[in-house]
């Protein structure tokens, strides 16, 4: 090979082949519409990346295709170093193809630096109301259409935020699917606005994982409330943080985000608080928040790296309606209970919160500050698209096969098996064995399960 890029049309350049170990990989850039609606010339274009993925010497053989849409909003494709997890497994079936998302990875990646190139926050807030499941359905059918021999169909396996993608995918482009795998991903697909319904379900659901918490690190409940009455008393209601932002008390409730609902997210909770405080070394010395512990929770919450999951979170679950910044409305219902300043003062365990985005958070955290106004225009906005349509999913054709977690925090059971009730024709592998992260802990048996499912390995009865 000749190491420069093949160029196969004016929209779509492929790289050649490079390896890790025991996989080929090869690049896809595309160049798509910004706005579907508007597809010509003049419209402004934006670039979607692909990795395809297939087992070492099988790069020219006739693989069925697996798309896979990852969680969030606004996270990109897991990067593969090896032929572990349920990457592995796949691609001794598939050619997998890892399309980073809209405005996330090497897909004209929305940061807080190329954000900032928009000036007005009415501009920013009318561009990001493109990034949404809707558009990125259009993507995957744009790449299909151009990756796909005779453009045939493909499997998608849809994780969380993306499996609410592929029920958007079931709902307006079924032709292009061959099956549906879903883990940790129906989404509640209700008219107008879901996000109230989605957190007053949410704010229950998280109230039972913060007692699990304190059952499993009884010690942190002392450890916690000590931490929020050092940070109510300090100047200003909170201390710095290592970036420029504030820790205050309803900021480190947010820890609740990753460390209540994913593996290991309990233990990584407790050893994090376990360095909260500096030692004093020197007489007369203040107490005071360890470095370490305030750099550790930045890191924690990726709004650094990700900023567009907090810009669009709320308005995954809007259709012809705004989200009026439902997680703030909904906890002011509950605020007897997370109340962290008044929990303390009471002697009562603090609760952390769940996968909830605050208007306040647009203020204390330092990278978040830029995007404020644009933020509350979103809030606002009411005139969003429609993401799924109950008819088509009725009468579904597509085999969907959906791994359900009982416990999971981030997408509520019972929401889920609502939807369920809408899509014809869908498996349920129901356990309690994961909280969300199921296809991380172990990919290749969660695969096999519901692949088994659709090809008759695990029978209805």
């Amino acid at each position: 090979m000749d190491g420069k890029p093949k160029t196969c049309s004016g929209q779509h350049v492929a790289g050649n082949w490079y390896s890790v170990p025991e996989l080929r990989l090869r690049d896809h850039c595309f160049t798509v519409p910004l706005d579907y609606s508007l597809y010509h010339r003049a419209c402004p274009k934006i670039t979607v990346f692909a990795r395809e993925v297939v087992r070492v010497g099988k790069e020219e053989q006739a693989l069925p295709y697996l798309l896979y849409l990852q969680g969030g909003p606004g996270f990109e494709c897991p990067r593969p170093t090896e032929a572990s997890g349920w990457i592995g497994k796949a691609c001794e079936e598939f050619r997998v193809i890892l399309m980073d998302q809209r405005g996330t990875g090497l897909s004209t990646p929305l940061t807080v630096s190329s954000m900032s190139q928009i000036k007005s926050a009415e501009d920013l807030a009318d561009f990001l109301k493109h990034f949404r499941a809707d558009n990125i359905v259009n993507d995957a059918e744009f790449i299909r259409k151009h990756l796909v021999p005779e453009a045939g169909s493909w499997t998608v396996l849809g994780q969380s935020f993306g499996g609410f993608c592929a029920v958007t995918y079931l709902s307006f482009a079924p032709e292009g699917l061959q099956q549906v795998l879903l883990t940790g991903g129906i989404p509640p697909v209700g008219g107008s606005c879901t996000a109230e319904t989605v957190y007053r379900a949410s704010f229950q659901q998280v109230i039972c994982q913060n007692e699990k918490y304190y059952k499993r690190f009884p010690q942190d409940i002392e450890i916690v409330r000590e931490v929020v009455k050092f940070l109510a008393e300090s100047e200003g209601g909170g201390v710095a943080l290592p970036s420029g932002g504030i820790l205050t008390p309803r900021g480190l409730q947010l820890l609740g985000l990753s460390g209540l609902g994913s593996s290991t997210g309990f233990e990584r909770l407790h050893y994090m608080f376990e360095r909260v405080w500096d030692p004093v070394i020197a007489p007369g010395a203040k107490k005071s928040i360890s470095y370490y512990f305030l750099n550790a929770f930045e890191k924690w919450l990726d709004f650094d790296t990700n900023p567009l999951f907090a810009l669009l979170h709320e308005a995954i679950y809007c259709q012809g309606a705004s989200s009026q910044w439902s997680a703030h409305k909904i906890r002011a219902e509950v605020d007897e209970r997370f109340d962290a300043i008044r929990a303390a003062k009471e002697g009562r365990p603090i609760l952390f919160t769940g996968e909830m985005i605050f208007p306040w958070m647009f203020e204390e955290i330092y990278a978040l500050r830029p995007f404020k106004e644009a933020a509350h225009i979103l809030a606002e906005k009411k005139d969003w698209p429609p993401l799924y349509d109950i008819a088509q999913l009725n009468n579904n054709k597509v085999p969907v096969a959906a791994a359900v977690y009982y416990d999971d925090m981030y997408v509520n059971f019972k929401l889920v098996m609502e939807t369920a009730a809408q899509i014809s024709g869908i498996r349920l592998w129901i356990n309690n064995e994961y909280m969300h992260s199921g296809l991380r802990e172990n990919g290749a048996l969660v695969l096999d399960h519901l692949f088994g499912m659709l090809n008759g390995k695990k029978p209805l009865f």
